[in-house]
């Protein structure tokens, strides 16, 4: 399958509709970080799949935030193999349905006019843009520091674009699972590389440039974004570049 990049031996990035998950494998055992969008469960079970693995080989999924795109082939995942599901504290309550900080219709509806907008519109709400999805299964991280799953993620906050946004930084493997907090590529960017989502896109925009800090500080030197490819470098000139670029709108807006 072409839409996997190997990063490490044991780290995947898997290409869905407009947005990423990836793969993180021990042995036998797997952890999911996202989950795409509703129509993307067949890529997402293909992926498993093309590693060698089965659905029941995963001991748990980690969620950077709670927006459709990252979340939306999980309930259907998750009826097929009841694994645990682990969320930042804040972000429990938007993945359980209970408050929301996601881009309304409005939002988009209001920019279709602009370029590259109708297309990416129409591409994600084939793939299920529209749906309401909760995951009621969804529950706090069980402690501080690393992870007890496969790949030993570690969780790093970064709160801007949802409230418990979280980034999951792997110590071994030099990288860092940066979610929307940093991304590489989208398909309604004028440029690649390091950069943040137009600002519509993000509930609280000087958080999410604070939150760029959190990043600054890590040792890793490869960034596995939630959208766009791979980038490879230290993480600070990442944050830099990402900073450097900010689209409109990314100063003192919240909404």
């Amino acid at each position: 399958m072409d839409r996997i990049h190997r990063i490490t031996d044991d780290v995947f990035l898997v290409r869905g509709t407009a947005v990423n998950w990836i793969l993180l494998r021990e042995g036998r055992d797997l952890t999911l970080v996202d989950a795409g969008y509703p129509r993307d469960l067949g890529l997402l079970l293909a992926s498993v799949e093309q590693l060698g693995h089965r659905i029941e080989d995963l001991r748990g999924v980690l969620i950077t935030h709670a927006h459709v795109d990252h979340i939306g082939a999980l309930p259907e995942l998750l009826r097929r193999h009841p694994a645990p599901v682990y969320a930042h504290p804040d972000e429990v309550a938007l993945l359980r349905g209970e408050k929301h900080e996601q881009a309304s219709t409005w939002d988009v509806v209001s920019r279709s006019w602009r370029p590259r907008f109708a297309r990416w519109a129409l591409t994600v709400a084939r793939a299920g843009a529209r749906t309401h999805v909760r995951i009621p299964e969804a529950v706090p991280f069980p402690g501080p520091g690393p992870l007890d799953l496969p790949g030993r993620p570690s969780p790093v906050p970064c709160p801007g674009h949802t409230s418990g946004h979280t980034a999951y930084e792997l110590a071994d493997a030099g990288t860092v699972l940066t979610g929307d907090a940093l991304i590489t590529a989208h398909p309604l960017s004028g440029h690649s590389g390091p950069q943040l989502l137009p600002a519509f896109f993000t509930h609280d925009t000087r958080a999410s440039l604070a939150a760029l800090d959190a990043l600054r500080g890590l040792g890793a030197d490869t960034v596995v974004p939630g959208h766009g490819p791979v980038w490879r470098g230290p993480v600070a000139k990442a944050v830099d570049a990402a900073r450097a670029h900010a689209p409109q709108g990314y100063r003192g807006r919240q909404r």
